[in-house]
Protein backbone atom coordinates (compact mmCIF):
# COMPACT_ATOMS: atom_id res chain seq x y z
CA UNK A 1 0.00 0.00 0.00
CA UNK A 2 1.12 3.53 -1.01
CA UNK A 3 1.27 5.55 2.53
CA UNK A 4 -0.17 8.82 1.37
CA UNK A 5 0.71 10.79 4.78
CA UNK A 6 -0.09 14.74 2.83
CA UNK A 7 -3.52 14.19 4.26
CA UNK A 8 -4.51 13.14 7.55
CA UNK A 9 -8.21 13.53 7.97
CA UNK A 10 -9.92 14.26 11.33
CA UNK A 11 -12.83 11.60 10.80
CA UNK A 12 -12.24 8.33 8.26
CA UNK A 13 -15.48 6.69 8.19
CA UNK A 14 -15.82 3.14 6.57
CA UNK A 15 -19.33 2.83 5.40
CA UNK A 16 -21.58 5.29 3.66
CA UNK A 17 -25.13 4.32 5.12
CA UNK A 18 -27.30 6.37 7.39
CA UNK A 19 -25.02 5.72 10.42
CA UNK A 20 -21.82 6.62 8.17
CA UNK A 21 -23.12 9.37 5.95
CA UNK A 22 -24.86 11.08 9.29
CA UNK A 23 -21.81 11.40 10.80
CA UNK A 24 -20.13 12.86 7.71
CA UNK A 25 -22.65 15.25 7.04
CA UNK A 26 -22.34 16.18 10.74
CA UNK A 27 -18.61 16.33 10.92
CA UNK A 28 -18.40 18.40 8.16
CA UNK A 29 -21.02 20.75 9.50
CA UNK A 30 -19.16 21.15 12.80
CA UNK A 31 -15.48 21.76 10.62
CA UNK A 32 -13.79 17.93 10.68
CA UNK A 33 -12.16 17.14 7.71
CA UNK A 34 -13.84 13.91 6.71
CA UNK A 35 -13.50 11.30 4.30
CA UNK A 36 -16.32 8.82 3.61
CA UNK A 37 -15.18 5.38 2.15
CA UNK A 38 -18.33 3.40 0.50
CA UNK A 39 -18.17 0.28 -1.81
CA UNK A 40 -21.27 0.45 -3.43
CA UNK A 41 -23.75 2.92 -3.64
CA UNK A 42 -23.91 5.94 -0.93
CA UNK A 43 -26.80 5.93 1.23
CA UNK A 44 -26.38 1.76 2.12
CA UNK A 45 -29.17 -0.28 2.78
CA UNK A 46 -32.05 1.85 4.26
CA UNK A 47 -32.03 4.14 1.03
CA UNK A 48 -31.18 1.23 -2.15
CA UNK A 49 -32.31 -2.42 -0.31
CA UNK A 50 -34.09 -1.46 2.94
CA UNK A 51 -36.20 0.97 4.50
CA UNK A 52 -36.99 3.23 1.19
CA UNK A 53 -37.91 0.31 -1.25
CA UNK A 54 -40.16 -1.59 1.02
CA UNK A 55 -41.57 1.56 1.58
CA UNK A 56 -42.40 2.05 -1.71
CA UNK A 57 -43.68 -1.70 -2.64
CA UNK A 58 -45.84 -1.24 0.38
CA UNK A 59 -47.77 2.06 -0.75
CA UNK A 60 -48.13 0.20 -4.24
CA UNK A 61 -49.83 -2.60 -2.61
CA UNK A 62 -51.83 -0.11 -0.77
CA UNK A 63 -52.95 1.61 -3.85
CA UNK A 64 -53.85 -2.03 -4.93
CA UNK A 65 -55.81 -2.57 -2.21
CA UNK A 66 -57.60 0.61 -2.08
CA UNK A 67 -58.57 0.17 -6.17
CA UNK A 68 -60.65 -3.30 -4.94
CA UNK A 69 -62.61 -1.58 -1.99
CA UNK A 70 -63.20 1.76 -3.97
CA UNK A 71 -66.75 0.64 -3.93
CA UNK A 72 -67.18 0.69 -0.28
CA UNK A 73 -66.62 4.56 -0.52
CA UNK A 74 -69.15 5.42 -3.42
CA UNK A 75 -66.03 5.19 -5.83
CA UNK A 76 -66.62 2.94 -9.17
CA UNK A 77 -63.29 1.78 -10.41
CA UNK A 78 -61.58 -1.55 -11.19
CA UNK A 79 -58.25 -3.20 -10.38
CA UNK A 80 -56.60 -4.91 -13.48
CA UNK A 81 -53.68 -6.14 -11.63
CA UNK A 82 -49.87 -5.72 -10.53
CA UNK A 83 -47.71 -4.32 -13.90
CA UNK A 84 -44.39 -5.56 -11.68
CA UNK A 85 -42.32 -3.29 -14.41
CA UNK A 86 -44.24 -0.09 -13.23
CA UNK A 87 -43.92 -0.84 -9.39
CA UNK A 88 -40.14 -1.40 -10.16
CA UNK A 89 -39.84 2.16 -11.90
CA UNK A 90 -42.18 3.89 -9.13
CA UNK A 91 -39.88 2.53 -6.44
CA UNK A 92 -36.39 2.82 -8.11
CA UNK A 93 -37.22 7.01 -9.38
CA UNK A 94 -37.96 7.30 -5.64
CA UNK A 95 -34.60 5.58 -4.65
CA UNK A 96 -33.03 8.06 -7.23
CA UNK A 97 -34.41 11.09 -6.39
CA UNK A 98 -33.38 10.58 -3.08
CA UNK A 99 -29.94 9.34 -3.94
CA UNK A 100 -28.69 12.11 -6.05
CA UNK A 101 -30.39 14.39 -3.20
CA UNK A 102 -28.01 13.04 -0.77
CA UNK A 103 -24.63 12.88 -3.13
CA UNK A 104 -25.21 16.32 -3.58
CA UNK A 105 -25.74 17.12 0.31
CA UNK A 106 -21.73 15.31 0.66
CA UNK A 107 -20.78 17.03 -2.22
CA UNK A 108 -21.68 20.54 -0.80
CA UNK A 109 -20.12 19.93 3.25
CA UNK A 110 -17.00 19.37 1.10
CA UNK A 111 -16.55 15.55 2.87
CA UNK A 112 -14.14 13.37 0.34
CA UNK A 113 -15.77 10.41 -1.08
CA UNK A 114 -14.18 7.85 -1.87
CA UNK A 115 -15.56 4.45 -3.99
CA UNK A 116 -13.73 1.41 -3.32
CA UNK A 117 -13.99 -1.29 -0.53
CA UNK A 118 -11.94 -0.29 2.43
CA UNK A 119 -10.14 -2.41 5.03
CA UNK A 120 -9.01 -0.85 8.34
CA UNK A 121 -4.93 -1.44 8.58
CA UNK A 122 -4.21 0.37 11.65
CA UNK A 123 -6.22 2.11 14.28
CA UNK A 124 -5.78 5.64 12.51
CA UNK A 125 -6.02 4.23 8.64
CA UNK A 126 -8.03 2.58 6.38
CA UNK A 127 -6.92 1.24 2.91
CA UNK A 128 -8.19 1.22 -0.04
CA UNK A 129 -8.00 1.57 -3.78
CA UNK A 130 -4.27 1.38 -3.02
CA UNK A 131 -3.90 4.34 -0.87
CA UNK A 132 -3.72 4.42 2.73
CA UNK A 133 -5.94 6.93 4.22
CA UNK A 134 -5.06 8.62 8.03
CA UNK A 135 -7.08 9.71 10.17
CA UNK A 136 -7.22 11.28 14.11
CA UNK A 137 -10.32 8.80 14.20
CA UNK A 138 -12.06 6.19 12.07
CA UNK A 139 -15.78 5.26 12.31
CA UNK A 140 -16.64 1.60 11.45
CA UNK A 141 -20.26 1.89 9.70
CA UNK A 142 -19.83 -1.30 7.50
CA UNK A 143 -24.07 -2.00 8.12
CA UNK A 144 -25.55 -5.76 7.81
CA UNK A 145 -26.56 -8.32 5.08
CA UNK A 146 -29.91 -10.45 5.08
CA UNK A 147 -29.01 -13.35 7.31
CA UNK A 148 -29.48 -17.18 6.69
CA UNK A 149 -29.75 -20.41 8.94
CA UNK A 150 -27.53 -23.36 8.93
CA UNK A 151 -27.74 -26.28 5.31
CA UNK A 152 -30.86 -23.24 4.35
CA UNK A 153 -29.04 -21.78 1.09
CA UNK A 154 -30.22 -18.33 -0.43
CA UNK A 155 -30.00 -19.09 -4.43
CA UNK A 156 -31.94 -16.02 -5.17
CA UNK A 157 -34.45 -17.85 -6.98
CA UNK A 158 -37.08 -20.25 -5.37
CA UNK A 159 -35.03 -19.27 -1.63
CA UNK A 160 -34.62 -15.07 -1.45
CA UNK A 161 -33.08 -12.65 0.58
CA UNK A 162 -35.35 -9.30 1.53
CA UNK A 163 -32.88 -7.99 -1.38
CA UNK A 164 -34.30 -10.56 -3.68
CA UNK A 165 -37.59 -9.97 -3.21
CA UNK A 166 -37.33 -6.59 -4.21
CA UNK A 167 -36.29 -6.72 -7.38
CA UNK A 168 -38.17 -10.40 -8.38
CA UNK A 169 -38.94 -9.72 -12.01
CA UNK A 170 -42.80 -11.58 -10.99
CA UNK A 171 -45.36 -11.31 -8.22
CA UNK A 172 -45.01 -15.08 -7.33
CA UNK A 173 -48.56 -16.76 -6.79
CA UNK A 174 -47.47 -17.94 -3.39
CA UNK A 175 -44.78 -17.91 -0.56
CA UNK A 176 -43.61 -18.73 2.71
CA UNK A 177 -41.67 -16.08 4.67
CA UNK A 178 -39.44 -17.38 7.31
CA UNK A 179 -39.59 -15.50 10.36
CA UNK A 180 -42.08 -12.99 11.53
CA UNK A 181 -40.44 -9.78 12.76
CA UNK A 182 -40.63 -6.64 10.24
CA UNK A 183 -39.13 -7.82 7.72
CA UNK A 184 -41.39 -10.62 6.94
CA UNK A 185 -44.41 -9.25 8.18
CA UNK A 186 -43.57 -6.12 5.81
CA UNK A 187 -43.39 -8.21 2.77
CA UNK A 188 -45.99 -10.07 3.34
CA UNK A 189 -48.49 -7.33 3.69
CA UNK A 190 -46.86 -6.18 0.54
CA UNK A 191 -47.00 -9.43 -1.41
CA UNK A 192 -51.07 -10.14 -0.24
CA UNK A 193 -51.91 -6.71 -1.41
CA UNK A 194 -50.24 -7.84 -5.03
CA UNK A 195 -52.33 -10.76 -4.76
CA UNK A 196 -49.98 -13.58 -3.27
CA UNK A 197 -50.72 -16.81 -1.33
CA UNK A 198 -48.97 -15.88 2.35
CA UNK A 199 -47.78 -18.04 5.33
CA UNK A 200 -45.56 -16.30 7.41
CA UNK A 201 -43.36 -18.98 9.67
CA UNK A 202 -42.49 -17.68 13.05
CA UNK A 203 -41.01 -19.75 15.70
CA UNK A 204 -42.31 -17.68 18.44
CA UNK A 205 -45.60 -17.60 19.95
CA UNK A 206 -46.21 -13.68 18.33
CA UNK A 207 -45.87 -12.10 15.13
CA UNK A 208 -43.47 -9.10 15.36
CA UNK A 209 -42.40 -10.67 18.90
CA UNK A 210 -40.40 -7.64 19.94
CA UNK A 211 -43.84 -5.57 20.33
CA UNK A 212 -46.30 -5.29 23.14
CA UNK A 213 -48.19 -8.75 23.65
CA UNK A 214 -51.10 -6.99 22.50
CA UNK A 215 -49.96 -5.53 19.47
CA UNK A 216 -48.81 -8.66 18.18
CA UNK A 217 -52.51 -10.28 18.70
CA UNK A 218 -53.96 -7.33 17.04
CA UNK A 219 -51.79 -7.67 13.74
CA UNK A 220 -52.19 -11.69 14.09
CA UNK A 221 -55.87 -10.83 13.96
CA UNK A 222 -56.17 -8.21 11.20
CA UNK A 223 -53.50 -10.68 9.20
CA UNK A 224 -56.47 -13.19 9.34
CA UNK A 225 -59.04 -10.61 8.32
CA UNK A 226 -56.75 -10.00 5.03
CA UNK A 227 -56.10 -13.94 4.22
CA UNK A 228 -52.47 -13.97 5.45
CA UNK A 229 -51.66 -17.12 6.75
CA UNK A 230 -49.09 -17.66 9.63
CA UNK A 231 -47.58 -20.52 11.49
CA UNK A 232 -46.73 -19.74 15.13
CA UNK A 233 -44.67 -21.47 17.84
CA UNK A 234 -42.58 -24.10 15.70
CA UNK A 235 -39.06 -23.40 14.08
CA UNK A 236 -37.89 -24.31 10.95
CA UNK A 237 -36.16 -27.98 10.47
CA UNK A 238 -35.57 -27.71 6.32
CA UNK A 239 -36.12 -26.70 2.78
CA UNK A 240 -36.14 -28.57 -0.44
CA UNK A 241 -36.93 -28.15 -3.62
CA UNK A 242 -40.37 -29.89 -5.38
CA UNK A 243 -41.34 -29.70 -9.58
CA UNK A 244 -42.13 -26.03 -9.32
CA UNK A 245 -41.25 -24.51 -5.66
CA UNK A 246 -40.13 -25.23 -2.09
CA UNK A 247 -41.45 -27.06 0.28
CA UNK A 248 -40.33 -26.12 4.40
CA UNK A 249 -40.65 -28.37 6.94
CA UNK A 250 -40.94 -27.26 10.48
CA UNK A 251 -39.66 -29.26 13.93
CA UNK A 252 -43.68 -29.96 14.86
CA UNK A 253 -43.93 -31.99 11.34
CA UNK A 254 -45.91 -29.47 9.53
CA UNK A 255 -45.26 -28.83 5.87
CA UNK A 256 -45.84 -25.75 3.30
CA UNK A 257 -45.34 -25.52 -0.01
CA UNK A 258 -44.95 -22.16 -2.21
CA UNK A 259 -43.43 -20.46 -5.16
CA UNK A 260 -40.92 -18.89 -3.66
CA UNK A 261 -38.97 -18.77 0.23
CA UNK A 262 -38.45 -15.86 1.57
CA UNK A 263 -35.77 -15.62 4.32
CA UNK A 264 -36.32 -13.34 6.59
CA UNK A 265 -34.90 -14.00 9.77
CA UNK A 266 -32.96 -10.68 10.34
CA UNK A 267 -29.71 -9.38 9.23
CA UNK A 268 -25.65 -10.08 10.28
CA UNK A 269 -23.20 -7.61 10.95
CA UNK A 270 -20.57 -6.94 7.49
CA UNK A 271 -17.59 -7.45 9.55
CA UNK A 272 -15.56 -10.34 8.48
CA UNK A 273 -12.81 -10.09 6.77
CA UNK A 274 -12.28 -5.65 7.00
CA UNK A 275 -9.21 -5.84 9.56
CA UNK A 276 -10.94 -5.35 12.63
CA UNK A 277 -10.11 -8.29 15.29
CA UNK A 278 -6.85 -7.94 13.69
CA UNK A 279 -6.30 -4.09 14.68
CA UNK A 280 -7.52 -5.22 18.52
CA UNK A 281 -11.21 -4.09 18.06
CA UNK A 282 -13.11 -6.08 20.86
CA UNK A 283 -16.17 -8.16 18.65
CA UNK A 284 -18.99 -10.92 19.90
CA UNK A 285 -20.86 -12.87 17.64
CA UNK A 286 -19.40 -10.72 14.32
CA UNK A 287 -20.67 -7.20 16.05
CA UNK A 288 -18.37 -4.58 17.08
CA UNK A 289 -18.61 -3.65 20.65
CA UNK A 290 -19.09 0.29 21.71
CA UNK A 291 -19.90 1.59 25.33
CA UNK A 292 -22.57 4.00 25.01
CA UNK A 293 -21.02 6.73 23.48
CA UNK A 294 -20.31 4.43 20.30
CA UNK A 295 -16.91 4.28 21.14
CA UNK A 296 -14.72 0.88 21.04
CA UNK A 297 -11.97 -0.49 23.28
CA UNK A 298 -9.60 1.20 20.83
CA UNK A 299 -9.60 4.77 21.71
CA UNK A 300 -9.42 5.89 18.04
CA UNK A 301 -12.38 3.98 16.86
CA UNK A 302 -15.63 4.26 16.86
CA UNK A 303 -18.75 2.18 15.59
CA UNK A 304 -22.53 2.59 14.82
CA UNK A 305 -25.48 1.69 12.84
CA UNK A 306 -26.00 -2.22 12.34
CA UNK A 307 -22.30 -3.30 12.80
CA UNK A 308 -23.18 -2.87 16.31
CA UNK A 309 -25.56 -4.68 18.71
CA UNK A 310 -28.14 -1.97 18.93
CA UNK A 311 -32.02 -1.55 17.09
CA UNK A 312 -30.89 -1.98 13.62
CA UNK A 313 -33.25 1.05 12.35
CA UNK A 314 -32.13 3.86 9.90
CA UNK A 315 -33.28 6.51 12.50
CA UNK A 316 -30.79 4.83 14.96
CA UNK A 317 -27.60 5.07 12.75
CA UNK A 318 -28.74 8.60 12.31
CA UNK A 319 -28.44 9.52 16.12
CA UNK A 320 -25.14 7.54 16.72
CA UNK A 321 -23.56 8.80 13.56
CA UNK A 322 -24.44 12.32 15.14
CA UNK A 323 -23.32 11.75 18.44
CA UNK A 324 -20.18 10.71 17.07
CA UNK A 325 -19.13 13.68 15.58
CA UNK A 326 -20.55 15.59 18.10
CA UNK A 327 -18.44 13.79 20.30
CA UNK A 328 -15.39 14.64 17.84
CA UNK A 329 -15.75 17.88 17.90
CA UNK A 330 -15.92 18.46 21.51
CA UNK A 331 -19.40 19.13 21.88
CA UNK A 332 -21.72 17.82 24.96
CA UNK A 333 -22.91 14.42 24.00
CA UNK A 334 -26.20 12.63 25.43
CA UNK A 335 -26.11 8.63 25.40
CA UNK A 336 -28.99 6.99 23.32
CA UNK A 337 -31.52 5.96 25.14
CA UNK A 338 -32.90 3.36 23.09
CA UNK A 339 -36.05 2.61 24.77
CA UNK A 340 -37.32 6.47 23.50
CA UNK A 341 -36.14 5.12 19.85
CA UNK A 342 -39.42 5.22 17.74
CA UNK A 343 -40.12 1.82 16.43
CA UNK A 344 -42.52 1.26 13.25
CA UNK A 345 -43.47 -1.88 11.32
CA UNK A 346 -45.25 -0.64 7.95
CA UNK A 347 -47.31 -3.76 7.30
CA UNK A 348 -51.20 -3.10 6.74
CA UNK A 349 -52.17 -2.28 9.70
CA UNK A 350 -49.19 -0.61 10.79
CA UNK A 351 -47.64 -1.11 14.09
CA UNK A 352 -45.62 1.41 15.84
CA UNK A 353 -44.27 2.10 19.38
CA UNK A 354 -41.88 3.94 21.65
CA UNK A 355 -40.67 2.81 25.54
CA UNK A 356 -41.12 -0.23 26.67
CA UNK A 357 -44.04 -2.98 26.75
CA UNK A 358 -45.93 -3.94 29.64
CA UNK A 359 -44.52 -6.92 30.29
CA UNK A 360 -41.29 -5.48 30.91
CA UNK A 361 -42.53 -2.64 32.86
CA UNK A 362 -43.97 -5.42 35.33
CA UNK A 363 -40.66 -6.86 35.47
CA UNK A 364 -38.73 -3.34 36.18
CA UNK A 365 -41.36 -1.57 38.79
CA UNK A 366 -43.85 -4.78 39.84
CA UNK A 367 -46.56 -5.53 38.52
CA UNK A 368 -49.03 -3.70 41.00
CA UNK A 369 -46.65 -0.02 40.21
CA UNK A 370 -48.09 -0.67 36.37
CA UNK A 371 -51.18 0.77 34.98
CA UNK A 372 -52.48 0.09 31.05
CA UNK A 373 -54.80 1.69 29.24
CA UNK A 374 -56.56 0.77 25.73
CA UNK A 375 -58.08 3.19 23.41
CA UNK A 376 -60.46 1.76 20.74
CA UNK A 377 -59.57 3.41 16.89
CA UNK A 378 -63.16 2.81 16.92
CA UNK A 379 -64.10 6.03 18.66
CA UNK A 380 -62.18 7.85 16.34
CA UNK A 381 -63.67 9.66 13.73
CA UNK A 382 -61.43 9.96 11.10
CA UNK A 383 -60.11 6.51 11.86
CA UNK A 384 -63.68 5.26 10.51
CA UNK A 385 -63.35 7.89 7.84
CA UNK A 386 -60.14 5.69 7.06
CA UNK A 387 -62.27 2.51 7.84
CA UNK A 388 -59.09 1.09 9.51
CA UNK A 389 -58.82 -1.23 12.96
CA UNK A 390 -56.86 -1.20 16.03
CA UNK A 391 -55.88 0.28 19.34
CA UNK A 392 -53.79 2.75 21.26
CA UNK A 393 -52.21 1.10 24.37
CA UNK A 394 -50.83 3.52 27.20
CA UNK A 395 -48.50 1.84 29.76
CA UNK A 396 -47.91 3.98 33.22
CA UNK A 397 -45.92 3.79 36.31
CA UNK A 398 -48.56 3.98 38.67
CA UNK A 399 -49.27 7.72 39.42
CA UNK A 400 -46.07 8.64 37.44
CA UNK A 401 -44.99 8.85 33.90
CA UNK A 402 -46.39 6.80 30.66
CA UNK A 403 -43.62 4.58 30.18
CA UNK A 404 -44.67 3.14 27.10
CA UNK A 405 -47.08 3.58 23.80
CA UNK A 406 -48.42 0.71 21.27
CA UNK A 407 -50.45 1.87 18.48
CA UNK A 408 -51.61 -0.89 15.80
CA UNK A 409 -53.45 0.46 12.61
CA UNK A 410 -53.22 2.41 9.71
CA UNK A 411 -50.91 5.58 9.74
CA UNK A 412 -49.75 4.87 13.22
CA UNK A 413 -46.49 5.12 12.15
CA UNK A 414 -47.14 8.99 11.54
CA UNK A 415 -48.49 9.62 15.36
CA UNK A 416 -45.71 7.82 16.79
CA UNK A 417 -43.75 11.40 17.01
CA UNK A 418 -45.70 12.56 19.69
CA UNK A 419 -45.86 9.22 21.29
CA UNK A 420 -41.95 9.69 21.55
CA UNK A 421 -42.33 13.10 23.19
CA UNK A 422 -44.62 11.72 25.49
CA UNK A 423 -41.93 8.96 26.85
CA UNK A 424 -38.82 11.07 26.21
CA UNK A 425 -40.22 14.17 28.53
CA UNK A 426 -41.61 11.36 30.73
CA UNK A 427 -45.03 13.25 30.52
CA UNK A 428 -47.67 12.73 32.69
CA UNK A 429 -51.01 11.52 31.27
CA UNK A 430 -53.05 14.72 33.12
CA UNK A 431 -49.82 16.66 31.60
CA UNK A 432 -50.63 15.66 27.61
CA UNK A 433 -54.81 15.50 28.35
CA UNK A 434 -54.49 18.84 28.61
CA UNK A 435 -53.30 19.55 24.96
CA UNK A 436 -55.89 19.77 22.45
CA UNK A 437 -55.64 17.90 19.70
CA UNK A 438 -56.83 18.74 16.27
CA UNK A 439 -60.16 17.45 15.37
CA UNK A 440 -61.08 15.19 13.14
CA UNK A 441 -57.27 13.25 13.04
CA UNK A 442 -55.84 10.01 14.02
CA UNK A 443 -53.54 11.75 16.19
CA UNK A 444 -56.73 12.87 18.57
CA UNK A 445 -56.53 9.26 19.23
CA UNK A 446 -53.50 9.86 21.28
CA UNK A 447 -55.04 12.56 22.87
CA UNK A 448 -58.18 10.93 23.41
CA UNK A 449 -56.29 7.87 25.34
CA UNK A 450 -54.44 10.29 27.46
CA UNK A 451 -57.74 11.76 28.76
CA UNK A 452 -58.73 8.66 29.63
CA UNK A 453 -55.68 7.57 31.24
CA UNK A 454 -56.07 11.12 33.55
CA UNK A 455 -59.65 9.85 34.68
CA UNK A 456 -61.34 12.48 31.97
CA UNK A 457 -62.55 9.95 28.90
CA UNK A 458 -64.29 11.77 26.44
CA UNK A 459 -65.09 9.84 23.43
CA UNK A 460 -64.20 6.32 25.10
CA UNK A 461 -66.02 4.47 28.03
CA UNK A 462 -64.98 4.99 31.73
Amino acid sequence: MANDASTVFDLVILGGGSGGYAAALRGAQLGLDVALIEKNKLGGTCLHNGCIPTKALLHAGEIADQAREAAQFGVKATFEGIDIAGVHKYKDDVIAGLYKGLQGLVASRKVTYIEGEGRLSSPTSVDVNGQRIQGRHVLLATGSVPKSLPGLEIDGNRIISSDHALTLDRVPKSAIILGGGVIGVEFASAWKSFGTDVTVVEGLKHLVPVEDENSSKLLERAFRKRGINFSLGAFFEKAEYTADGVKVTLANGKEFEAEVLLVAIGRGPVSQGLGYEEQGVAMDRGYVLVDEYMQTNVPTVSAVGDLVPTLQLAHVGFAEGMLVAERLAGLKTVPIDYDGVPRVTYCHPEVASVGITEAKAKEIYGADKVVALKYNLAGNGKSKILKTAGEIKLVQVKDGAVVGVHMVGDRMGEQVGEAQLVYNWEALPAEVAQLIHAHPTQNEALGEAHLALAGKPLHSHD
